[in-house]
């Protein structure tokens, strides 16, 4: 049973669960990110992307290869912007739609205050389903690694492999 971790990440948040997670589970990774970068700093990077996520906008994506036919399972991962999902896996989800359907789905999400349940709320909307294998929500894990967010992760890492 293979698995990837599909993921954005805008300020290293995401980018490190990834990795960690990707690891944990032998599992590949992709990173998926959009042709024009969104502003990560300043108001720019809150107004601009918060605008961009609640409007549902799907931006062009560099080139990237997945063949779900490879995969069990599908890990998304994306930071949390204005309680929704970020634009890039939107487009990844849009993109792949019909090659999602029938995998086990896990996400993660990232943040720096709350949303994320939202979030998950509108990921399964995106990929038509009523749940997600499993979840895990981090706040800042890259600028608060500690042990209660390895354990976490841990913890997300085995209810995965529990459904593979």
């Amino acid at each position: 049973m293979k698995s990837i971790v599909v993921y954005y990440s805008m300020n290293g948040n995401c980018e490190m669960v990834a990795g960690k997670t990707a690891e944990l589970l032998g599992a590949d990774i992709l990173r998926i990110d959009p042709v024009k970068s969104y502003p990560d700093k300043g108001a720019k990077k809150f107004i601009w992307g918060g605008k961009s996520a609640v409007m549902g906008e799907m931006p062009p994506l560099k080139p990237y290869e997945f063949d779900a036919d490879k995969y069990d399972c599908v890990i998304i991962g994306f930071p949390v912007w204005a309680s929704n999902i970020t634009p890039p896996i939107r487009t990844f989800i849009k993109e792949n739609l019909k090659s999602l359907k029938d995998k086990k789905i896990a996400s993660f999400a990232c943040q720096a205050g709350s949303g994320a349940e939202k979030a998950f709320e509108r990921l399964k909307e995106a990929l038509g389903t009523d749940k997600l294998d499993a979840t895990l929500i981090l706040i800042d894990p890259k600028t608060r690694q500690n042990g209660e967010n390895e354990n976490k992760i841990r913890e997300f890492v085995n209810s995965i492999e529990a459904l593979l």
